[in-house]
């Protein structure tokens, strides 16, 4: 699995934490959950960090559960 990258995060003024994946905001955090995040990002992978917080990242089953049988109805995939 590929590590997460193009995270970005800035602290506004009144305490408010944005979150950006490739220029795009992902997740805004306000009040206890953004002092959270501060303490966490500092310490290990802050892009790790930043794709958890934001739920912006895969597991890497996303192919094998698209062919299992269960969840192919007879039509076809678009992809």
């Amino acid at each position: 699995m590929p590590r997460p990258h193009g995270f970005s995060y800035a602290q506004r003024a009144d305490g408010t934490v944005v979150i950006t994946h490739q220029g795009r905001a992902a997740s805004t955090l306000r009040g206890g959950r953004a002092e959270k995040f501060l303490a966490e990002v500092g310490v290990g992978d802050d892009q790790l960090v930043m794709a958890r917080w934001t739920g912006a990242y895969k597991f890497g089953n996303e192919r094998a559960a698209r062919n299992h049988p269960r969840n192919r109805s007879g039509r076809r995939d678009p992809r």
